[in-house]
């Protein structure tokens, strides 16, 4: 008997992407329609998205989980397969996809039907698939019901989170992260610089112990835990790089309680000569 599958939407959002947008579209070509939400890219990512895709929406960049939940908002089918412009499906994930969606839409929904599907994500970097160290395992939910689930999490390394049961499906999410190790090196920046201040909205303070003790633990976990050691150099490189991440999350912490320790409260608050 031949399953009948439910619609499914595929959803991508982006920002100056041109080079790599096609490759991540046209994993999506199985989909019933595909939706792109470009963040006013300045070079062609949006011209290359319109080949593929009809709906190609212009939105200023709120943050990665808003616009992210903003893309979800436009699609229009029951299900939804999430992707970042730097991701491919293997195509035995995008049949897996496509069978498990099918399955499930000839289950009554309950609240033990199957909401989502967690895929194995492997990056490649550096000339090497990573598939051990600080990379890896690396689960992510990008296949859900989409009244099920929505964006979430602490900017920018947000996740889906979905009301109901969660399975694992065969296949492979390529990840193409960066592309060079000055890419890295700015995003690094840029990232920690979000994920310190959402830590102080939420109320976290400042801890030495943090700053010293949490990037060598993220260095010990990636390069031997996680085996990054037999990745060669590039193992060793996004241990350090993971670690620096972490230290730089903190100090930048420490740096904005400074500052605002330092502003002043109002008139005449400032240094008497």
């Amino acid at each position: 008997m031949t399953l009948e599958r439910p619609g499914i939407s595929g959803v991508v959002i982006c920002y100056n992407e041109e080079d790599r947008i096609a490759r991540c579209l046209e994993s999506l070509s199985f989909c019933d329609e595909i939706v792109v939400v470009d963040s006013n890219s300045t070079d062609r990512t949006a011209e290359i998205a319109a080949r593929f895709s009809e709906r190609v929406i212009e939105q200023p960049f709120p943050g990665y989980a808003k616009q992210k939940n903003f893309a979800l908002e436009q699609a229009s089918h029951d299900w939804v397969v999430c992707l970042d412009a730097d991701e491919e499906l293997s195509p035995e994930l995008a049949r897996e996809i496509q069978t498990a969606v099918a399955r499930e839409n000839e289950s009554p929904v309950d609240e033990q039907t199957v909401s989502g599907f967690v895929l194995d994500r492997l990056t490649y970097f550096l000339g090497v698939w990573h598939d051990h160290g600080d990379w890896y395992p690396d689960y992510q939910l990008r296949a859900f019901r989409r009244g099920r689930g929505q964006w979430a999490g602490r900017d920018p390394h947000g996740h889906v989170e979905v009301n109901g049961p969660t399975r694992r499906l065969a296949g492979r999410l390529f990840h193409y992260n960066y592309r060079s190790l000055s890419e890295q090196i700015r995003t690094v920046d840029s990232f920690s610089e979000r994920q310190a201040q959402a830590m102080r909205e939420e109320g976290i303070r400042f801890r030495r112990s943090d700053l010293l003790f949490r990037p060598l633990y993220r260095f010990i976990k990636g390069y031997f835990l996680r085996q990054g050691f037999r990745k060669g150099l590039p193992g060793f490189l996004i241990s350090v790089s993971s670690a620096y991440f972490v230290f730089m999350k903190y100090a930048k912490l420490w740096e904005i309680e400074q500052r605002q320790r330092a502003e002043p409260s109002g008139p005449g608050s400032g240094p008497t000569r």
